[in-house]
């Protein structure tokens, strides 16, 4: 950044003066009148998450830019496995995997030492293989509290970045929704799909 014609003692406070703010608003909680929401309107019902930059920002980055682009109209919940959670978000009606861009970043583990959600009730997670930097479209939303996702000095974990914030009788319809084998998945898919009809930013 250039500061001509300041005085170098100036310019070196105008540095300073800089740099503190951009420190603090990187350190500041996204309030919770200002965190995004996202509406997502389903065959079970309709559910509202609530996500946060100011924990993992490439994730939410990431996710917001697939609801943008519609990526997640006409997926469906492909996974759902009562008392642990429900993914969806990567396959259509007909288990077509859609495209994704570029994994994200693994954040877990940098969310969490900023104080974001751990793997609980209600909370929305990035999908991945056993490679922590993979993470495209797909998510899950915890339905009990898995601890064992959560990121941790020994394993990368599962990065947290929103949550649940009305509609969570829509998810708990969904959990308990009779499953079986279906397209590719040979269990935990439901027999009557769920079918995400749109995602909407609505905040």
């Amino acid at each position: 950044m250039k500061f001509s014609g300041f005085p170098v003692a100036r310019r070196a406070l105008m540095t300073a003066a800089v740099v503190g703010l951009v420190a603090s608003q990187a350190l500041t909680p996204v309030r919770a009148e200002d965190a995004p929401r996202v509406k997502f309107a389903t065959s079970a019902g309709d559910f509202v998450v609530e996500v946060y930059p100011d924990k993992a920002p490439k994730t939410v980055a990431n996710f917001l830019q697939y609801v943008k682009d519609k990526h997640y109209d006409g997926t469906i919940f492909h996974r759902v496995i009562n008392n642990f959670m429900i993914q969806g978000g990567g396959y259509d009606a007909k288990y077509a995997e859609k495209p994704t861009r570029a994994p994200v970043v693994h954040e877990g583990r940098e969310a969490l030492a900023k104080g974001g959600p751990r793997n609980v009730v209600g909370t929305l997670a990035m999908a991945r293989t056993n490679d922590p930097n993979s993470a495209t479209a797909q998510f899950f939303i915890n339905v009990r509290d898995n601890a064992f996702l959560d990121p941790s000095a020994q394993s990368y974990g599962y990065t947290v970045f929103g949550k649940v914030v009305s509609g969570m009788d829509v998810i708990d319809k969904i959990k308990t929704t009779p499953t079986g084998p279906g397209g590719p998945f040979p269990s935990d898919v439901p027999r009557t799909p769920v079918l995400i009809n749109s995602a909407t930013l609505v905040k």
